[in-house]
């Protein structure tokens, strides 16, 4: 009987976990799954003949997403947006900046990643800075 408790009081306790701690283990494993199949799917592309300046937008978006959490270490929220000009990506991210109770006040921010043909990252910033109960004048 003392077991059954201990059991449904660590079930609970595992319930009770902040919705960051839950987005931000979910988004670092996806951030490693795409860095890994990414990297996977360059070596088959390249085993086609095909060059890696070809790769797909849902590619190229999922390599700004990742390289953008790694350089600062805070959770995405969303694709906003995203642009080829010539040779060169530019895509629009939200990125939860601060959370905080009740979310409504958590603080975002827009970030624009520059990739190259390739997938690298040439350049970041961050465009935007608000609150989430914020309206959009976008």
């Amino acid at each position: 009987m003392a077991e059954s408790k201990s059991n449904s009081s660590s079930r609970k306790g595992s319930q009770k976990r902040s919705g960051s701690q839950k987005r931000s283990g979910s988004q670092k494993r996806s951030g490693s799954q795409k860095r890994s199949s990414s990297s996977s799917s360059s070596s088959s592309s390249s085993s086609r003949g095909g060059s890696r300046s070809d790769r797909p937008m849902r590619e190229m978006v999922a390599e700004a997403v990742g390289q953008l959490q790694e350089l600062i270490g805070r959770p995405v929220e969303s694709v906003t947006g995203m642009e080829k000009d010539g040779s060169k990506w530019t895509v629009r991210i939200e990125v939860l900046e601060l959370e905080r109770i009740p979310n409504t006040t958590d603080v975002l921010g827009i970030y624009e990643v520059t990739l190259d043909k390739n997938g690298d990252l040439i350049g970041a910033q961050r465009t935007r800075r608000y609150y989430r109960s914020e309206a959009s004048e976008d």
